[in-house]
């Protein structure tokens, strides 16, 4: 009757450490945003056409000085 409780016990142990693993792993990437890289950002909205082509090369040129 004790291995009974024992098995059970450590099957609700392991349960549980595999549904909070889930749990948190989920809730991290819900809240927050993912970030883009500048490059990535310059890129896209150059795409978009947010930007002309003289302040994405501008921008470019400044993303790559070392500061």
């Amino acid at each position: 009757m004790g291995r009974i409780v024992l098995i059970f016990f450590i099957m609700a142990v392991i349960a549980a450490v595999v549904i909070g693993v889930a749990l948190l792993g989920r809730g991290s990437r819900a809240g927050k945003p993912t970030l883009e890289e500048p490059r990535e950002i310059l890129k896209r909205r150059y795409a978009a056409g947010e930007i002309d082509e003289d302040e994405y090369l501008r921008r470019m040129s400044g993303l790559s000085q070392d500061w």
